[in-house]
């Protein structure tokens, strides 16, 4: 029985609950990128870096927050620097829509041509953000580290296995929960959330009802910048900060959004977490849960791990093409990709 209580420690501790932030950090990106595609109706390859100029942002504000002797105590002086962080960011999008993408939609570009120019739209920013906060690590630098330490845990429960629960995890959990809880809310319930909803079902029914697409636009970027924002900040805090990464978290939040159903935002969030536990799972070493479940005989010599951590991203990728070749909808049935 204590065999099976460690190997169930050792799997919450480097499966699940690591596999549990992830995936919320990624449900918040994926549905930034499902709404841009199932309002503005073109896949936006800038959302990563859209994610890491608000975190670029956060962070020197939460610096300035710091030599100024601010505290949030145990939490985070993050969460203090985060709305200058999203209001930055709104700027940013709504500069860019105002300066490139609206000329492509008043011509009424294929949604191919729109998907390119964000990709040039991608590598400014990307340039910008190095520019602005250097290509180095980054650290938010403040913060209570665990919730509950693994040498807590070993004392409280006498296992040989200790639970480690990280303040970030935990701290991305609930804001995760937060976020959605007001996004579905604020889409379902008010005028403005069933204009967007409207306006993405049928444009040419929507402007006849009356809806204004202007202002659609602009309420689709303010969300996507919050969105955008807190994805980041959490990812950023929970792991650290660096430019390229965010650059290359722009696959398995694609990946997200098309597997749950690319224009779906209950599919991005399920796919979220798809994405996050297969990664997470198959390059994990299992050689630790295997040897407290295994006979003595039995136990592995070797890591047991599928892939290594370098090839993560792989996994994202190889979903995404089972996905893209026999159910192109998702699992939630979104727009067809």
């Amino acid at each position: 029985m204590t065999d099976l209580l460690n190997a169930l420690v050792a799997l919450a501790n480097f499966v699940i609950i690591p596999a549990s932030a992830y995936g919320a950090q990624l449900a918040l990106g994926a549905l930034g990128v499902t709404l841009v595609y199932g309002i503005l109706r073109f896949s936006n390859f800038a959302h990563g870096d859209t994610m890491a100029f608000g975190t670029t942002i956060t962070i020197l504000v939460t610096w300035a927050l710091q030599a100024a002797g601010v505290s949030l105590g145990p939490l985070p002086t993050a969460l203090l620097a985060l709305p200058v962080g999203i209001a930055a960011c709104a700027v940013m999008v709504l500069v860019t829509d105002r300066a490139v993408y609206r000329f492509y939609r008043e011509v009424r570009a294929k949604p191919v041509i729109l998907m390119i120019v964000s990709i040039g739209v991608m590598f400014i920013m990307n340039g910008l953000v190095r520019f602005i906060i250097g290509p180095d690590d980054q650290s938010f630098a403040d913060g209570a580290r665990f919730v509950i330490s693994a040498r807590e845990f070993k004392q409280w429960s006498g296992l040989d296995e200790g639970l480690a629960l990280k303040s970030t995890q935990l701290l991305t959990l609930v804001t995760a929960a937060l976020v959605v809880a007001v996004l579905f809310w604020f889409l379902n319930r008010t005028r403005t959330g069933k204009s967007m909803r409207a306006y993405s079902d049928n444009e040419d029914l929507a402007l006849l009802s009356g809806v204004d697409p202007e202002r659609v636009v602009r309420v689709t970027w303010l969300i996507v910048a919050a969105l955008a924002t807190v994805a980041g900040v959490l990812y950023g805090l929970d792991k650290s900060f660096k430019p390229f990464t965010y650059f290359q978290i722009l696959l398995p939040i694609f990946a997200s959004a098309i597997v749950g159903g690319l224009g779906s935002p209950v599919g991005a969030i399920a796919g979220g977490f798809v994405i996050a536990f297969s990664e997470v799972t198959v390059t994990y070493a299992w050689k630790k849960v295997l040897g407290y479940l295994l006979p003595e005989s039995l136990e592995p010599s070797a890591l047991v791990q599928l892939l290594s951590t370098d090839y993560k991203f792989a996994v994202s990728f190889v979903i995404l093409l089972v996905v893209l070749l026999f159910r192109p909808t998702g699992l939630f049935r979104g727009k067809s990709v």
